[in-house]
This record gives C-alpha cells, sequence and structure tokens, in this order.
C-alpha cells in the first residue's frame, strides 16, 4: 500500500525549530551569475561540500510519525534525515524548500525501513564496519576531504554518526541484495550491446547533448503540483549555488541518481518532445525550468553540445576481380557474373577463405578505416549497408569489388568502448530491477503515517 504525505503546517512545526533553519547551513561554493531566462548554472560548485557555520538546533521529540510493517520513524529519524539531505545536496533550508526536504526524507526514510527488513532475511548480507568505513572514505574522497575532516562536516551539520553510518550499512547492504538477486536478470546480451552500438552510429551525424537530469516522480512526491512545486524550489537553490550533481543524488528519481544525474550524450529526437523542446534552446552551462511530463517533473542541465561524431569508422572485406579503367562492356558483364556467383554464400567469416580459393579472384582483408578516407566508390557501401551484409558488386579503377561490411563504429575520443556500453546498459537494468523490487515491498507492506 501507499503512505500520504505529511501535512507542511503543524507537522513541521513539530518535527523541525523552523527559527534556526535559515543559518543553519552557510553556502560555501561559487554562487552563480544572475540567471538567464533558463537559469545560469555555475558547474565549478558541483561536488563541494556544505560548511556548517553552527550546529542546526532542533527540537528533539521522539514522537512516532510513522510506521514500516514493526519498525518506526520518529521525528528524531526525520530530523536526521532531512540534516543528511542538506548536507548532501546542499539545498538550503526555507520555509518554501521544507515541504519538499520533508516528503523526501520521510520517502527515503520509509524505503530504508523497507529494505532493512528484506537485508535481514538473509544471513549472509551483513555489512562489516570496515566495509562502511571503506565506503566513508570514498565518499570523502570524491569532495577532497579526510575522513576525519568530512566525519567532522557531518557532525558539524547536526547529524550523529551512528545513524549516518547505519544509512550507509543499508544502502551498501541493499546493492548488495539486488546484485546478488538480479544477477542473471541484469545481464547484457551481445545483441542489445550490437544494437546500442548501431543505434550511436547510426545517429552520428544528428546533434547531441551532453545533459544532466533531475526527475521527480508525481506519484511518490505526492502529486504532480508537489512535483512542480518542489522542482522550482530545487531550481531556485541550484541556481543561486546548489550543486546540480548533489541535488540529483538526493532528490531524483531517475535512474541516473547514482551517478549525479549524469544522463550521458542524448541524441536529438529520442527523447520526449517536451524535452527536446528544453535542448533545443538551452546554451551550455544553462539550466531548464521545471519540464512537465507524464508521471513528473524533469529539471535538465545542458553540460555541454556537438554537431554530431566528427568521424565514422568501418570494417570492410573484399573479394576482387582485377579490371582495367580500359576494360570492355563484356569483360565487365562477365566479372559482375562471375561475383554474383558467389555472392549470396559470402559471410565476413568466409569470404576471405571463399575469395582465395577460387582461381581469378583475389580477397584481402581492408581492416578498420575512417569512411571518409575509403575509395569514394566504397563509401556508400561503407555508410548505409547493414553490419554483415555483402554489396552487389562495386567497380573502381581497381576492378570490380564485392564489399563485407562487418563492423561499423563511431569514431572520436568520446565515443564510449563496447565494455562502457554494456557496462551502462547492465547499471540501468539493475536500477531499474531494483526499483520494482523496492515498489513491490511497499506494495505489500503496512505504512502509517501519523496525523
Amino acid at each position: 500500500m501507499g503512505f500520504k504525505r505529511l501535512t507542511t503546517g503543524t507537522a513541521i512545526a513539530a518535527v523541525l525549530s523552523s527559527a534556526t533553519l535559515a543559518p543553519a547551513f552557510a553556502q560555501t561554493a561559487p554562487q552563480a551569475s544572475a540567471p538567464q531566462a533558463a537559469g545560469a548554472l555555475n558547474p565549478a560548485a558541483e561536488d563541494a561540500p556544505v560548511r556548517a557555520t553552527e550546529e542546526a538546533r532542533f527540537q528533539l521529540s521522539d514522537g512516532v510519525i510513522a510506521t514500516v510493517n514493526d519498525r518506526i520513524i520518529t521525528g528524531f529519524d526525520l530530523r536526521q534525515r532531512i540534516l543528511m539531505i542538506i548536507m548532501m545536496s546542499q539545498v538550503q533550508p526555507t520555509p518554501e524548500t521544507l515541504p519538499a526536504l520533508q516528503q523526501q526524507a520521510l520517502n527515503d526514510l520509509v524505503d530504508e525501513r523497507l529494505q532493512a527488513q528484506e537485508i535481514a532475511k538473509f544471513e549472509q548480507l551483513k555489512i562489516s564496519d570496515q566495509e562502511v568505513d571503506r565506503e566513508l572514505a570514498t565518499m570523502a574522497r570524491e569532495v577532497g576531504l579526510s575522513v576525519e575532516d568530512y566525519l567532522r562536516f557531518v557532525q558539524q551539520g547536526g547529524i550523529q554518526l551512528p545513524a549516518f553510518r547505519e544509512s550507509i550499512r543499508t544502502r551498501l547492504g541493499w546493492s548488495d541484495l539486488t546484485v546478488g538477486r538480479f544477477r542473471d536478470r541484469a545481464r547484457v546480451s551481445a545483441t542489445q550491446v550490437d544494437q546500442a552500438m548501431r543505434q550511436l552510429t547510426e545517429s552520428a551525424t544528428k546533434p547531441q547533448y551532453l545533459i544532466g537530469e533531475i526527475y521527480l516522480d508525481a506519484a511518490r512526491v505526492g502529486g504532480m503540483q508537489e512535483a512542480i512545486n518542489g522542482a522550482r524550489q530545487l531550481t531556485a537553490q541550484m541556481v543561486q549555488g546548489a550543486p546540480f550533481q548533489n541535488v540529483a543524488r538526493q532528490f531524483s528519481s531517475a535512474p541516473s541518481a547514482a551517478r549525479g544525474g549524469d544522463a550521458g550524450w542524448v541524441v536529438q529526437g529520442t527523447v520526449q518532445p517536451a524535452l527536446q523542446a528544453a535542448l533545443d534552446v538551452l546554451e551550455v552551462g544553462q539550466l531548464s525550468n521545471p519540464i512537465v511530463v507524464e508521471g513528473g517533473v524533469y529539471i535538465i542541465y545542458m553540460r555541454d553540445k556537438r554537431a554530431g561524431a566528427a568521424t565514422s569508422h568501418v570494417s570492410l572485406k573484399q573479394v576482387m576481380v582485377e579490371l582495367p579503367e580500359t576494360a570492355t562492356e563484356a569483360e565487365i558483364a562477365a566479372a559482375t557474373a562471375r561475383l554474383n556467383s558467389i555472392r549470396s554464400g559470402l559471410t565476413c567469416s568466409n569470404i576471405l577463405e571463399q575469395g582465395r580459393d577460387q582461381e581469378g579472384l583475389m580477397a584481402s582483408d581492408l581492416g578498420e578505416a575512417d569512411i571518409s578516407d575509403l575509395l569514394p566508390q566504397f563509401q556508400q557501401v561503407a555508410r548505409s549497408a547493414e553490419v554483415g551484409s555483402i554489396s552487389d558488386p562495386v567497380r573502381s579503377p581497381l576492378g570490380l569489388h564485392l564489399l563485407a561490411v562487418c563492423d561499423r563504429r563511431v569514431g572520436g575520443p568520446e565515443v564510449p568502448s563496447r565494455q562502457q556500453i554494456e557496462n551502462r546498459l547492465q547499471g540501468q537494468n539493475f536500477a531499474m530491477l531494483g526499483r520494482r523490487y523496492l515498489r513491490d515491498l511497499r506494495e505489500d507492506a503496512l505504512i502509517e503515517i501519523k496525523q
């Protein structure tokens, strides 16, 4: 079953001491310049830690505000989680942002309780203190701090270390659980990788956008209007300097949240029309206004853009009949008939063997080349023929050729490798399966929000 969001009036007043919220955290990242129409963002602010100028002072009532099956969530738990989100995202706790902070904190705590209950069912899923320490070291390194300084920041933000460590322990345990449970289902086939690489190649000449994304799921935050309001507040906070990556990690429901909202290169025409309209007008370094789509709201950060990949590479093999440029029509017709007679039985794997076994034919592996560097007569086949196909006879100054198109890829230093594409697809599969797993746990759980 689902759960209702807390009301924003007396519930917040009962949990937080709002008089001390504004000065609780000071923004250390450079402030962005005045926002442009779409909202300007300073990328240099990404990953900067937040400093606490004074310890946040909160009321410490431990009243129960929610139950998740047989586990309780107290006002103290909620305050601690709000402080964690503030520290991680650098979103300032103002009267306008408190509803979104509170709802996100409550959602996180409910999910965490469900995850911890599920993890407890598996004896082998025990996350040691050493594993938590290693994760803390990684988190500290990512923001350029020692572990000691990082933990000092955490404590200065009013966060108690036992709760912080327990949150990390549950996150690591859930990751291990989902990987172990879905390893076979998340596996990516060679066909899927081939398809992704083919799509990348086919779209090489189209405009491309390197974007960050934040997606607020309306069902998760209490409705579409709440998603819109939350997106507006987050946009305002990022324009004022809150790092996009940090905000994405804490608030986004997209699979890219774990990567700080990194959605990678997006090709023109492959996203929803509302998102494409924003991509068409955003300049590099700009943050979009909230974009309403079915089911939720997006915020897009334009990190970079390009007209298309500069090069496209193809791997070719050939069988040919040598013919001088002065060959007669009869000689060309005879060579054409000879090549057509063997064409149907040729593949990339046997073309060289077949060609070398027959008198009067020459076979060679042309290797991989930039399509623009090939003979003009070869370029059309290299650009448009399906990978694995054998061309019709192609005339060149050297003779008559059958070309086997054995691979094609986009060139350039920014193009992902086959392994990178496989890793990205597998990560997306794990994220999707993990969300479904948690959704099923939530639907089967008894969750009660106290009024």
